[in-house]
């Protein structure tokens, strides 16, 4: 799973940095190295002291404000790349460091040049993970292999022809995507100085289109997908099981690039159904659970609604959902078990403690979260009829990791108009 999380990551990149950079749409190459330093807040009780996390950055981009195709006009120019670097946690011996390896695309804000947004979503290989013997008090991460996810606002401080120095401040996170555990995370905030080193050969169109002038298109779509996925229950429980989802959806999409849809999902947790079906501790006779046995199937099923929202750029697309759980009723038992004792073994003694039903269960339980990168057979912006995607996503009961999964669906367009 690992291996091919890598393949795919590898290949939304390629494309994303390589938007048909030609004479035609005139896109020039922008390197941008950057070095970061902040703090990396705590990720569990006793978590190993440690200094200033410093953070050493590439960043391959291509500035699109010259490109006069209509996506990179009604982004006004955005800047999009890869970016390849190295973290230090502060504490070589028990944190260590990260490679990472992560898409980004950048845009203007509240109509100013000098004030950019940046956001990229990737992967980080670990140094350093957990161990129960050897590295105990860093529960961040217990993979190798993390997701990564970057929010940054960069000020360009200084201009010149051929650089452009920059401060940013944002925020910076890697995750499991709840394949082992324990997996608390790192969660940092950084202060960043970058210099855009532009390619000045490049000739920019005098021919751009205005915004003004390019016509609103929209059509409806339709959409379905299958997806597969893996996670773990808890400690006890820290083997892998498939989650299996199928999902459905309609909605509309604005000038080839926009989409936003309403939709339904159906999953089915392997771990859930195990759990019921050996007749474990909390389904046993006479248990809070017992009424599970009855069907074990249905009980480690999960139905819910969403609400979807996508960027599509050519062959790839950023997606983020949210969603309601409509039946999820294991989740009680997820819930007791991972917020008990740490480490909940499988015969829970009797005077264990339980997790307790509060308001944040209550809101793990109602709230389901998805968020990735698809990638497009078919280039999305010349609207085709039919298309066929792959996605890479990582789904969370409300802000906690729940499961990573792959995706393959299809999707209809239809109905396209002029506004």
């Amino acid at each position: 799973m690992k291996q091919l999380l890598t393949v795919i990551l590898f290949l939304f990149t390629l494309q994303l940095i390589s938007q048909e950079n030609n004479s035609e749409n005139r896109s020039s190459f922008v390197f941008t190295p950057e070095i970061m330093v902040g703090y990396t807040a705590e990720s569990n009780e006793f978590f190993p002291d440690r200094n200033l996390q410093t953070q050493a950055l590439l960043n391959f981009g291509w500035d699109h404000s010259g490109n006069p195709r209509e996506w990179a006009r009604r982004l006004k120019g955005p800047k999009t790349g890869i970016s390849l670097g190295y973290t230090s946690f502060g504490n070589k011996d028990s944190l260590g460091g990260a490679i990472t390896l992560m898409p980004f695309i950048e845009f203007d804000i509240f109509k100013s040049k000098r004030l950019r947004s940046q956001v990229g979503m990737g992967g980080s290989y670990f140094t350093k993970i957990y161990d129960e013997i050897s590295n105990p008090k860093n529960q961040a991460v217990s993979t190798r292999l993390t997701w990564s996810f970057r929010a940054f606002m960069h000020y360009e401080f200084l201009r010149t022809e051929a650089t452009d120095w920059r401060l940013g401040l944002g925020y910076f996170h890697h995750s499991n995507g709840h394949t082992r555990l324990p997996n608390q995370g790192y969660n940092s905030f950084l202060l960043s100085l970058s210099a855009d080193i532009k390619n000045t050969d490049t000739a920019v169109s005098t021919e751009l289109t205005p915004t003004s002038k390019l016509k609103r298109r929209t059509n409806d779509y339709v959409s379905i997908y299958g997806g597969f996925g893996i996670n773990v229950l808890s400690l006890a429980y820290n083997d892998k099981r498939g989650v299996y989802t199928i999902s459905g959806e309609y909605g509309k999409v604005l000038n080839g690039m926009f989409k936003v849809g309403i939709g339904f999902y159906y999953r089915y947790y392997e771990h859930y159904y195990d759990y019921i079906a050996d007749e474990e501790f909390l389904v046993r006779p006479g248990e809070e659970f017992e009424e599970f046995t009855e069907n074990p199937w249905w009980y480690a099923s999960n139905l819910g609604i969403h609400a979807n929202g996508e960027f599509m750029l050519n062959h790839v697309g950023f997606n983020v959902q949210l969603g309601i759980n409509l039946h999820k009723p294991a989740y009680q038992i997820d819930w007791r078990i991972n917020q008990g004792w740490d480490n909940t073994p499988r015969e829970i003694p009797p005077n264990f403690i339980l997790g307790e039903f509060d308001g944040k269960y209550r809101l793990k339980k109602t709230l389901a979260a998805r968020m990735g990168l698809k990638y497009y057979l078919w280039n999305t912006s010349k609207e085709p009829v039919h298309n066929i995607f792959f996605g890479i996503h990582i789904n969370a009961n409300g802000g906690q990791a729940d499961f990573t999964d792959l995706s393959l669906g299809y999707v209809y367009n239809f109905n396209f108009r002029e506004r």
